[in-house]
């Protein structure tokens, strides 16, 4: 495991709000239909599956792989978070999986790299499908 020194203690404090202010941001940016956002289509979810997945990473270089469950089994809030993140994962996946399917993603691979990295996953089956639908309709126009 990594030792405490190679992040500041008192960051976990601010990370969870400046992933608010992000969250935030990414959420009105698509809301309002920013032309931003469109243009970068695919770009944005691949980005934010390679960000958490590093985070992701030296979380489980740091703490262990044991402590994913250590937290959601430790108490109430612990096994609402984890309630929280499958009902998340659930709708993502039920939304996109019907979008994968029309531009041809074979939904087995898909669901096992959701299950086994959640939100990571979830943002790469995205970005994949955005990707896939962008070169559809590319093709589609120059034809």
């Amino acid at each position: 495991m990594l030792q405490n020194s190679y992040i500041d203690e008192s960051l976990y404090e601010f990370l969870p709000i400046g992933a608010l202010a992000i969250f935030l941001g990414a959420a009105v940016m698509v809301a309002n239909g920013s032309e931003r956002a469109k243009r970068a289509g695919w770009i944005i979810p691949a980005t934010f599956s390679v960000l958490f997945l590093a985070w992701s990473l030296f979380t489980l270089a740091k703490e262990g792989l044991a402590g994913v469950w250590v937290e959601h089994t430790r108490n109430a809030w612990g096994n609402q978070i984890w309630f929280d993140l499958l009902l998340a994962l659930g709708i993502g996946w039920a939304l996109l999986l019907p979008r994968g399917r029309a531009v041809g993603m074979r939904p087995w691979p898909w669901l096992a790299l959701l299950l086994a990295t959640g939100s990571v996953g979830l943002l790469a089956i995205l970005a994949r499908c955005l990707f896939l639908e962008e070169r559809i309709a590319e093709q589609t126009r120059r034809q």
